[in-house]
């Protein structure tokens, strides 16, 4: 399966910065996945979160930042965890990923709808020359709960390009997009295309059909969610776009999924040969989902090839995993990713790690952090995978033993004891064991869990607690016995 030659990914991403470049947009290099001075976010999950100085209007006006109007880059993302979170759908779909590139331009005061709307069209359809029947667009419908009230602005905007029909209206959680549980927000409007052409797409907008895929974000930032959760208007009105580049990619190569295409396709085939390596043979990638997916193979392909892509750039920008926050996100994603190398691709001892040169020749000459770092990735991944490693089988051997009784007896409820235990002893995180669960068609009793994990915390802090009272009487003995003397 190659990629188109006449749009290869590299191409994709270097017209989307000419094309804004070419209107007065400044190009940004991409902020570390890893906030370094934002609390709010365990990574960066858009574009705009290097900008919200501007949007909140506390940049220096002096500042580099501060005298930006328009800018334009191709931001490193990482969506699993918090409020923006892909984690447990990646593999079992075709577009969905923990880490993806996000194209994106802003206004920081200058333009708004008007423009922003006419920039993304031109783009599309001029320079990238998709067709426009296949484009869809939504706007905000308004919201009488929250007291929002309907983008008519860019509804009327968008029916200068398109019909009617294809122009769609849909609440909070589709067109009204928040980067947070605080901070700025506004109305936005996506566009969406229908793989599949010649027909009427419309009931498949927003309902999560990979024939007819949303593909560009125009947010209209005008608010501020306050702490308290009150909507404060901004002292200025904003653009801020993000456009799936895998996704854009795909449709350019003719691709029916972001995975086959030149972002993926050369992992794909990394991973095969780093398991031939070591005597697997192995089907190559072919594509399937669900139950034509027999074994999960491509599944495992696809979490694979996602979760090392996200490790080595968090890595490269200083995280890595580890207990606590984000680091236990990596740990996690790393966790999960040895799980279906070992049990659906049957993997040999070290073969996450192994992938990472294949990864960094293929991404490194567009990040180069990545060159700069790829020993001490490379160090790190190896060594929690090593770690996980020594207690991978026993954990699975130990869960089996559980699933087989709970299935003998009729049950479809592994308990939150079990589930505790795996995580606790073994190291499993409590998706990895939903994910197994369901492969033998059960699920994970998560309350029960939750109630061992905090019953092994308090006892845990009565522990410390007996430990400092103890230190305490010791250290008023010792100087009862130091006046006596």
């Amino acid at each position: 399966m190659e990629a188109s030659p006449e749009w290869p990914a590299s191409r994709v991403r270097q017209t989307f910065m000419d094309f804004f470049n070419s209107k007065s947009h400044t190009p940004c290099p991409s902020s570390p996945v890893v906030p370094l001075d934002d609390p709010t976010l365990l990574f960066a999950n858009a574009g705009m979160n290097q900008f919200k100085p501007v949007f909140l209007g506390t940049a220096a006006p002096d500042s580099q930042l501060g005298r930006l109007r328009r800018a334009c880059s191709t931001q490193k993302c990482i969506r699993a965890g918090g409020k923006h979170n892909d984690l447990d759908d990646v593999g079992k779909d075709t577009y969905h990923h923990t880490f993806f590139e996000m194209l994106g331009n802003w206004s920081f005061g200058d333009y708004f709808k008007e423009d922003a709307i006419s920039y993304a069209w031109e783009l599309l359809t001029q320079v990238y020359k998709l067709p426009s029947d296949n484009i869809y667009a939504t706007y905000f419908g308004g919201d009488d709960k929250a007291g929002l009230a309907t983008d008519t602005d860019s509804k009327n905007i968008w029916l200068k390009y398109l019909p009617n029909e294809r122009v769609l209206p849909f609440g909070c959680k589709d067109n009204f997009w928040e980067m947070g549980d605080t901070g700025p927000c506004g109305p936005c409007t996506e566009i969406h295309f229908d793989r599949v052409g010649n027909r009427d797409a419309a009931s498949l907008v927003n309902k999560d059909d990979p024939t007819c895929i949303e593909i560009w974000n125009l947010v209209f930032i005008q608010l501020n969610r306050e702490s308290d959760g009150t909507l404060r208007p901004l002292p200025a009105k904003h653009v801020d776009t993000g456009m799936g580049f895998e996704r854009l990619t795909s449709i350019l190569q003719n691709r029916m999924s972001n995975y086959d295409t030149d972002v993926f396709m050369p992992l794909f085939d990394a991973i095969r040969q780093a398991l031939e390596w070591t005597g697997v043979r192995i089907q190559p990638y072919s594509g399937k989902v669900g139950p034509d997916d027999v074994g999960q193979v491509d599944m495992a392909y696809r979490v694979v090839a996602d979760h090392i892509r996200t490790l080595c750039f968090a890595i490269a920008d200083g995280s890595q995993p580890g207990k606590e926050g984000r680091e236990y996100v990596l740990r996690r994603i790393l966790r999960r990713a040895v799980y279906f190398g070992h049990h659906k691709l049957m993997a040999k001892r070290g073969f996450f790690s192994s992938l990472v040169p294949a990864f960094i020749r293929l991404m490194g000459d567009v990040y180069p952090e990545l060159k700069d770092n790829e020993k001490k990735i490379q160090d790190i991944i190896k060594d929690e995978e090593a770690r996980f490693e020594k207690t991978l089988a026993k954990g699975y051997k130990r869960f089996k033993k559980a699933a087989d009784a709970i299935k003998e007896n009729g049950g479809a409820l592994l308990s939150g004891q079990d589930a505790f235990v795996l995580s606790d002893t073994y190291g499993y995180p409590i998706d990895l064991t939903e994910v197994m669960a369901a492969d033998f068609g059960l699920a994970v009793d998560i309350n029960g869990f939750n109630d061992s994990m905090e019953e092994a915390r308090q006892k845990a802090r009565n522990a410390h607690y007996k430990a400092s009272q103890l230190k305490e009487v010791m250290k008023l003995g010792t100087g009862t016995t130091k006046k006596m003397s």
